[in-house]
């Protein structure tokens, strides 16, 4: 017997691409349910072949479901993830809200698979920031090897992490700039048209963004609390693909041939580093993919056991989706949950 899944925010860019990769994937589902606001009762999603049709999650009975994969904001997910957890139903979160709760595993599976296991406090799950996540799935066999100290990275990140909502703006700014319009800002505080924007999310006491904030938090979660970071994460005007330059520094040396090794044997990774015009990844080759790739390796000489790096990665799926995907399948393979016993 199959297991039955709901995705809740369904109609949303993270939701569809949910979806996309349990069909991909061929999770064993017997039946999966799209869930998302009273606005979008009746709405198709595509699931492989099939068009499923939204029901509103306010009014949807999770007795009978296994596992609801949540993409539809903090507000959401704080309200109901408690109550379709109490109902026995795993909930992996794709927001904010979870992430530094102590009873909630942060989980990566390329990097620390193994803290799954303590989803059963809650019955919750919670799924790390996109640049977080493509970002340790470099960084942990490079740990694992020389152990990290320090870590300073600039991230480039495309207008999808913002929503659908986003990437339309991003499309009518450019249109607007190439007939002479009116150019409008609603979604981010200044044009993102042909130009970069340095914040992303709120901003707080000390100076820093909300997400370069989450991303050390996170990263000191997930891999190692002893691991400094710092961030400076800025918007960019691209559709689907986050980048980000990354400064590495270790207690142990590891040279620039043995960490382009480690990287090519390592789960999630793919290193595609030639040293010559284009002989590296942008966001537009990764669009669409799983990995996490990883370009540009090079000696950082201003400080001791000091390496540098490019990674991208789909946002959409590594950074969300693919990343939800994998976790479901981990507490699948490893035998942590069982499919309920539903009436014929």
């Amino acid at each position: 017997m199959g297991f039955k899944i709901a995705v809740v925010g369904a109609t949303g860019n993270v939701g569809r691409e949910m979806l996309d990769v349990l069909a991909e994937r061929r999770f064993p589902a017997d039946e999966v349910v799209a869930l998302a606001s009273p606005s979008s009762i009746g709405t198709e999603v595509s699931f492989g072949d099939v068009a499923l049709k939204c029901k509103a999650l306010e009014n949807y009975d999770f007795s009978g479901t296994d596992i609801c994969l949540m993409s539809a904001g903090g507000a959401i997910s704080k309200e109901y993830a408690p109550k379709i957890a109490k109902l026995g139903c795993v909930v992996i979160d794709n927001s904010s809200v979870w992430r530094y709760d102590a009873d909630v595993p942060l989980i990566v599976p390329e990097v620390n698979a193994d803290a799954v296991v303590s989803f059963a406090k809650k019955n919750i799950v919670a799924n790390p920031n996109c640049s977080t996540a493509q970002l340790v799935v470099a960084l942990k066999p490079l740990h694992d090897r020389a152990t990290i100290r320090r870590v300073v990275v600039a991230t480039y990140q495309s207008v999808s992490g913002a929503g659908k909502e986003a990437m339309d703006e991003l499309f009518a700014q450019t249109r607007s700039i190439f007939v002479s319009d009116p150019v409008e800002s609603k979604k981010f505080p200044k044009r993102i048209a042909f130009n970069v924007i340095p914040q992303i999310d709120a901003f707080m006491e000390d100076g820093s963004t909300k997400e370069e904030w989450k991303m050390m938090a996170e990263t000191k979660k997930i891999l190692d609390p002893k691991i400094k970071l710092v961030a400076t994460c800025v918007r960019v005007p691209v559709f689907i693909g986050h980048a980000e330059a990354v400064n590495v520094e270790f207690e142990k040396p590891l040279s620039v041939d043995e960490a382009r090794n480690i990287l090519r044997e390592a789960p999630g990774c793919l290193v595609i580093d030639k040293h010559e015009p284009g002989g590296y990844v942008t966001p537009h080759e990764a669009a669409g993919e799983d990995a996490t790739y990883i370009s540009r390796i090079r000696e950082d000489a201003t400080v001791e056991n000091g390496l540098s790096f490019w990674c991208v990665a789909d946002n959409l799926r590594k950074g969300a989706a693919l990343n939800a995907v994998q976790i479901a399948e981990l507490l699948v393979n490893r035998k942590l949950i069982q499919p309920k016993q539903r009436a014929a």
